[in-house]
């Protein structure tokens, strides 16, 4: 490996997480940790950018919620389900669903979504990363897979990601970004090594270093003046392409 500065896309699995590293517009590798700690701690000396699918920037109190979800879901279409409206930061940390959904509720005046709570601990586990280590600050990003399909696709994926169907068109859309991404989905495939990480997530993963790393079109925030929570970070999902999406 040079000194090139490397981009990282990774995604929590329902358990460990997926990074894909580019170095420059290369693919270089892929590797399965167990915590987003893990991932920061491989990388922090040459990481220029590292997206994940997690929210980062969270409310704590409110009826409204985050302008990008909103966005997000408006630019998706049928795959707007996809997006869902994450935890506040207090209940972010409670392990039990009613405990969770209690705490979200008296803060919110809304229902917790149990894919909502179901991401918690990633969550609260990017949060933490940032609150006590500032340098991480300027290269971990929030990004959401959809969204980035949708970019590079330039429309919405007609069908679920975890159907043949799904996997065939997101699999043709980086190949039509970049001729090598089939190629880099085998590689990144191999390189879970029977690590428990779903084809879907391989995608996912491909497809946020995509956007993390130099490339055709344009790095883009959604929204594109995104304000920013309690803890000063900012509430937004990047995305790459030529023309912004709203």
């Amino acid at each position: 490996m040079t000194d090139d500065r490397l981009f990282v896309g990774a995604v929590w699995c329902s358990g460990p997480w997926l990074a894909v590293v580019f170095e420059g517009e290369t693919f270089d590798h892929a590797g399965v940790f167990d915590g987003i700690g893990d991932v920061w701690l491989r990388y922090e000396e040459t990481v220029e950018r590292l997206l994940v699918d997690v929210p980062i920037g969270l409310v704590e109190e409110g009826s409204e919620g985050r302008q990008c979800d909103s966005l997000a879901r408006d630019v998706l279409g049928e795959r707007r389900e996809t997006v869902f409206r994450p935890p506040v930061r207090e209940a972010t940390l409670k392990r039990r669903f009613p405990a969770a959904s209690r705490t979200h509720e008296r803060k919110t005046g809304r229902d917790l979504s149990r894919a909502a709570f179901e991401t918690s601990e990633a969550i609260a586990a990017v949060d933490e990363l940032l609150q006590e280590l500032p340098e991480a600050r300027d290269a971990v990003a929030e990004s959401h897979p959809e969204v980035c399909f949708r970019a590079f696709a330039g429309e919405p994926m007609a069908h679920p990601r975890d159907i043949a169907g799904g996997y065939a068109e997101r699999l043709r859309t980086l190949a039509e970004y970049d001729p090598d991404g089939p190629v880099t989905v085998q590689a990144v495939a191999e390189a879970t090594d029977g690590a428990d990480v779903a084809v879907a997530d391989v995608l996912d993963a491909v497809v946020l270093a995509y956007t993390a790393r130099p490339g055709p079109g344009t790095l883009r925030s959604l929204p594109s003046d995104p304000p920013t929570d309690a803890e000063g970070f900012p509430m937004c999902m990047w995305y790459r392409a030529s023309e912004p999406l709203v």
